[in-house]
């Protein structure tokens, strides 16, 4: 149906409110925008602001909220960052100390969020295309990986890109580009294709982190790698970055923006 939680966001994000969704979100309310979270203290809220304008393929900008205010006002009028995500990372001097199901008890006062675009709007264009995506087809995270490329540091915000990529046959490389380039706030077209051991220091397509599903070529296809919105979680651990908060990696916040409203009109 139509108006069920999987395809209405304010309905799913009543579902993750109450506990009853703890899953990943790809192919999940297909059509609208998802979004990457990262939560800093108002000390340091400048510094990450200048990091995602420095690096906006992989920090895209959605929306910024006014310290200790969970509340959103753009992207999902009255939604609340402190319950309305499936899961959540607290991070500490460089490590993940905890995974939560939800800020109630952990939010403070002087906390700043940040809303990036994710892979998974544009998962729903690809898919809507007729790209297969085994990921996004079953409710799971897509293959992700760290790579030897250095984001433009601000402040204390320094460390790697992190990636993920989809297997695209050789001949619609160009098309799934193009179709991507439309959406620069869901990261935009790919950083690489093909072998990517020099430009990205991936060497093994098998490896995925962050919990992301194992790459499967088939024949023809050509690895397809796009900045990902996990890179501040790469970077917390990098630059051992005092406390910040997250998502857990494909466990997004669905807004109620739709695709539409984040076309670049010049890319059409």
């Amino acid at each position: 149906m139509s108006d069920s939680w999987e395809h209405d966001p304010k309905l799913l994000r009543q579902r993750i409110r109450s506990r009853q969704w703890n899953c990943p979100t790809a192919g999940l309310c297909e059509g609208f925008v998802q979004a990457n979270l990262v939560i800093v203290p108002e000390a340091h809220a400048n510094d990450f602001h200048l990091f995602c304008q420095r690096n906006p393929q992989p920090c895209p900008l959605l929306e910024m909220t006014a310290a200790g205010d969970p509340i959103l006002r753009r992207t999902a009028a009255s939604a609340d960052l402190r319950t309305d995500l499936p899961a959540y990372r607290v991070f500490e001097k460089g490590q993940c100390i905890a995974e939560a199901p939800d800020l109630e008890s952990i939010w403070r006062d002087d906390l700043v969020a940040f809303l990036l675009g994710c892979s998974h709007t544009f998962d729903a264009i690809l898919h809507r295309a007729g790209f297969r995506l085994p990921h996004h087809e079953q409710h799971k995270t897509p293959c992700v990986f760290t790579t030897n490329r250095p984001c433009k540091s601000a402040g204390i915000f320094a460390g790697p890109l992190v990636v993920s990529a989809r297997a695209i046959p050789r001949h619609r490389v160009e098309e799934a580009c193009a179709l991507t380039a439309r959406y620069p706030l869901a990261h935009g077209a790919p950083v690489h294709f093909g072998d990517a051991s020099q430009e990205l220091g991936v060497t093994d397509l098998t490896r995925s982190e962050y919990g992301g599903t194992p790459m499967e070529l088939d024949a023809g296809d050509v690895p397809v790698f796009w900045a990902c919105g996990v890179t501040p979680q790469a970077v917390a651990l990098a630059a051992k970055i005092p406390f910040m908060i997250t998502h857990k990696p494909g466990h997004m916040f669905v807004s109620d923006l739709a695709l539409d409203e984040i076309a670049d009109v010049g890319h059409a």
